[in-house]
């Protein structure tokens, strides 16, 4: 057996794993999983089922990925946790395959997860998106890229979180975050725009200035949702603009949660 796995590690023979990877003692690795170049498997880590792990990934001491899914409608079918490359999956946390056979739980490449997060079946986590300690994701969340998840908070079944967003720490996020948005609270309202976070990831100031129009459109005038997004409409066609006015388009579709409400005044349809 390779130096790189130590002696304690238990890893079923059928696994697939490359060459580089490190795994620490005591962990527990079974048939179906394969793990790319350089990644790292701390001690006590527990990689079960139809899990992918990409390559560059830190997998620290504790954490337990692609078990089966705390949901009552799972028959056993195969599914699967997918990992892309360069994630960082801190002490604790737990990501659970998805429910029906063929679907996959998806983690992205280069982002963060803190310590005792939990991502439950069929989430999808983009790239670059941070998630402090002890957020629970309920199924079918899906973060875009770039997001900031606060610490100490859940998240409901079926609820997106935008790009570039910031959930501030013990929110109740019950409905979709809006791209660019910093939100907080319970219950949760939008409060400005995530302009650190913005100005971070280098948007240029014209697109600032719009995206700062079009805060004021939604969050600080009198108008319903629908009305908000046609003078959105009005608006330069900027990509960032084109990306918030299709998410606040499709967060009214059936089986979405709708969008979380401003500070002043509770984004409707009506």
């Amino acid at each position: 057996m390779p130096t790189l796995i130590h002696p304690t590690a238990v890893i079923h023979p059928n696994a697939e794993l490359h060459p580089t990877v490190k795994v620490g003692a005591y962990a527990v690795i079974g048939d179906k999983v394969k793990v790319g170049a350089q990644t790292v498997i701390g001690a006590h880590a527990v990689l079960e089922g139809q899990t992918e792990i990409g390559e560059e990934n830190q997998i620290f001491p504790g954490a337990a990925i692609g078990l089966e899914p705390q949901d009552l409608k799972y028959d056993g079918s195969p599914t699967w946790v997918k990992i892309g490359n360069g994630n960082k999956i801190r002490e604790y946390v737990t990501i659970n395959r998805a429910t029906d056979a063929g679907e996959a739980t998806q983690i992205g490449n280069n982002n963060l997860l803190m310590a005792y997060v939990h991502v439950a079946h069929n989430c999808a986590i983009e790239d670059s998106v941070v998630i402090a300690n002890s957020v629970s994701l309920a199924g079918h969340v899906h973060i875009e890229s770039k997001a900031v998840i606060g610490g100490v908070l859940g998240i409901h079944q079926f609820v997106r979180i935008g790009r570039m967003a910031m959930v501030g720490g013990m929110s109740r996020i019950d409905r979709d975050v809006p791209p660019y948005m910093l939100v907080e609270g319970n219950p949760s309202r939008v409060r400005s725009l995530n302009l650190v976070g913005l100005k971070r990831a280098g948007i240029a100031a014209d697109e600032l200035a719009y995206l700062k129009k079009a805060f004021r459109i939604l969050y600080r005038s009198a108008f319903t949702l629908n009305q908000a997004l046609e003078q959105l409409d009005l608006l330069p066609d900027h990509p960032d603009l084109q990306h918030l006015r299709r998410f606040l388009q499709l967060s009214q579709l059936p089986g979405r949660r709708g969008p979380i409400s401003g500070k002043r005044h509770s984004l409707s349809g009506e």
